[in-house]
């Protein structure tokens, strides 16, 4: 009985680690996100201002400068 309690006790300190260690990357991996939605906004927006700024007809661009 003692030896079956003993163990119980160390696995229930290794799935403490292992949550641990779970939690850690679980973490990383959000700032990760958090992040990388970060750059995404900023890439759309400046992806809609070109996109706004590049909206003129073929017939109102100027000619290439050896024309």
């Amino acid at each position: 009985m003692e030896q079956r309690l003993t163990d119980m006790e160390m696995l229930i300190m290794h799935q403490g680690r292992i949550i641990d260690q779970l939690n850690e990357v679980v973490t990383g991996q959000q700032t990760m996100i958090d992040h990388l939605t970060r750059e995404l906004k900023l890439v759309k927006e400046h992806l809609r201002g070109l996109a706004a700024s590049d909206t003129r007809l073929p017939s109102e661009e100027e000619p290439p400068p050896h024309y």
